[in-house]
C-alpha cells in the first residue's frame, strides 16, 4: 500500500500532537502490538540531517497498540527550533525490522511571534 499524503502545521514554539488511526486494505483497525515507529523532518529530502526526529523509543510517539493509533507528540522547546518549511514521512517498523511508510508530506511551520 501506497504512503498516504498529509501536510502537518505545526506552530513554533507550542505543543503538537496529532492521532492517526491505521487501517488495513479492508479498512479494519490494524493491531499495532510489537511495531515501533520513526518520523522525521527534514528541510529537503536530500538533507543528511534532520530538523527533528520522533520515535517510539524516545517518545515522541506512542502506538495504541489493539486500538491501531498512532499517537505524535511535540514539545515546545522541540517545535521552538523549527523555522522553515520541510518534509516528513511517519514509517511503522514491525518485529521483523520491515518498514512500512504510512504517511508523508509537508511539514508547514507558523511563525511564533510572542517570545
Amino acid at each position: 500500500m501506497s504512503a498516504g499524503k498529509y501536510n502537518i502545521e505545526i506552530e513554533q514554539g507550542a505543543y503538537f500532537e496529532r492521532i492517526f488511526l491505521v487501517k488495513d486494505a479492508l479498512e479494519e483497525i490494524r493491531d499495532l502490538d510489537g511495531y515501533t515507529a520513526r518520523l522525521s523532518i527534514r528541510r529537503r529530502i536530500e538533507d543528511a540531517v534532520p530538523m527533528l526526529v520522533l520515535t517510539t523509543e524516545n517518545h515522541g510517539i506512542t502506538l495504541g497498540g489493539p486500538d491501531g493509533t498512532i499517537q505524535v507528540v511535540m514539545t515546545s522547546t522541540e517545535t521552538e527550533e523549527l523555522t522553515s518549511e520541510g518534509v516528513y514521512d511517519l514509517e511503522l517498523i514491525d518485529e521483523f525490522g520491515e518498514v512500512e511508510r504510512l504517511l508523508q508530506g509537508k511539514a508547514r511551520f507558523s511563525r511564533e511571534v510572542t517570545r
